[in-house]
């Protein structure tokens, strides 16, 4: 699904970033964060305790992107166990609605910008996104219920 952003980010989230952003809302529970350069992303060191004092903190952080692609994302969920995931699609559920707006396509190229990182392709399809890359599997099992 595509969760255009809908209102007010919580400052606390926000203050433990660790710089302020140029811009700030909220989608679907997701803090969104924009900043002005990759750069400004890259060099962002959170607080993770101070976001977990904030119940279901989490942020998505975002700047326009340079060496062929549109945008550059990191996104912080140490309420979730993860303090900064590698790649995550469900941010780029977020990122695809406010980056198409911004940039009047529908069609972008995408990199989250973690340790780990990843290039997403992600498609703005009116209310749904459709994001493709390359994968990794992480694991496979069976559960019997």
């Amino acid at each position: 699904p595509a969760w255009p952003p809908e209102g007010s980010a919580d400052p606390r989230i926000l203050a433990a970033l660790g710089k302020p952003p140029a811009e700030s809302f909220v989608a679907r529970g997701r803090t969104l964060a924009i900043y002005q350069s990759a750069e400004d992303v890259a060099a962002l060191k959170p607080d993770f305790a101070a976001m977990r004092q904030v119940p279901g903190a989490n942020a998505i952080v975002t700047a326009p992107g340079s060496d062929g692609v549109d945008f550059v994302s990191r996104y912080f969920a140490p309420n979730y166990g993860v303090d900064e995931d590698p790649v995550t699609g469900s941010a780029h559920c977020v990122l695809t609605p406010y980056w198409a707006s911004r940039l009047g396509r529908n069609e972008l190229g995408a990199r989250q910008i973690s340790p780990r990182g990843g290039d997403l392709l992600c498609t703005l399809h009116g209310d749904r996104v459709t994001l493709a890359g390359h994968a990794v599997l992480y694991l496979e099992g069976t559960i019997t219920v």
